[in-house]
């Protein structure tokens, strides 16, 4: 789906009845668990979080923005619950990461949850919570406000299908699903609903 940068969270409303936005680490990894579920109507990756208008991909590269590669979701919440988008984001992480996910690293690797109103901001704090209990441990993930997104360039947009053979062989060499069966065994990955 193209669309124009800056444009994209009006013409996601208008698609479907509600969005959603999910910080895990590479964008490129995030498409694919939310491609394949119905209701789903679009998966943008894009930039969110920092001060710098228009972002480019080499300048969030660099670090320092204070952006983050996000992937902003247009969903059905008649076919597809935002708790169950949330069941597939922590499937998809490593959720113990400070300011990296598997092989990159820096604070635009961070994994978020932005949340666009307080219904979604009350289920992920509840849902944050509940892994912290699930693990004993203390989560890494920010839950934080969702603010301007601005897409990535075209060449990141459904990369896992423009480039298989590349995509494969990043998401191998990056560890990604190695740390993913380690942190969650078989929900790695997250269910299709």
């Amino acid at each position: 789906m193209v669309v124009a940068a800056g444009l994209a969270s009006t013409s996601l409303q208008a698609q479907s009845n509600t969005e959603a936005t999910f910080a895990g680490g590479c964008f490129w990894c995030m498409e694919p668990p939310y491609d394949k579920q119905p209701g789903i109507s679009a998966t943008i990756s894009g930039y969110m979080g920092g001060e710098l208008e228009n972002p480019t991909y080499e300048q969030i590269s660099r670090g320092g923005t204070g952006h983050v590669e996000v992937v902003q979701i247009a969903y059905d919440d008649s076919q597809i619950s935002y708790e169950q988008l949330l069941e597939i984001f922590w499937r998809n992480i490593d959720p113990f990461a400070v300011n990296r996910q598997f092989c990159d690293s820096g604070d635009q690797y961070r994994s978020a949850i932005f949340y666009h109103n307080d219904d979604q901001r009350e289920l992920a704090e509840a849902s944050k919570a509940e892994m912290e209990a699930r693990f004993d441990q203390s989560i890494a993930t920010e839950i934080a406000p969702a603010s301007e997104f601005w897409e990535a360039e075209e060449y990141h947009q459904d990369y896992y299908e423009k480039n298989p053979l590349r995509y494969r062989f990043y998401r191998l060499s990056c560890g990604r699903d190695d740390r993913l069966e380690e942190v969650w065994g078989e929900e790695a990955g997250g269910p299709t609903f």
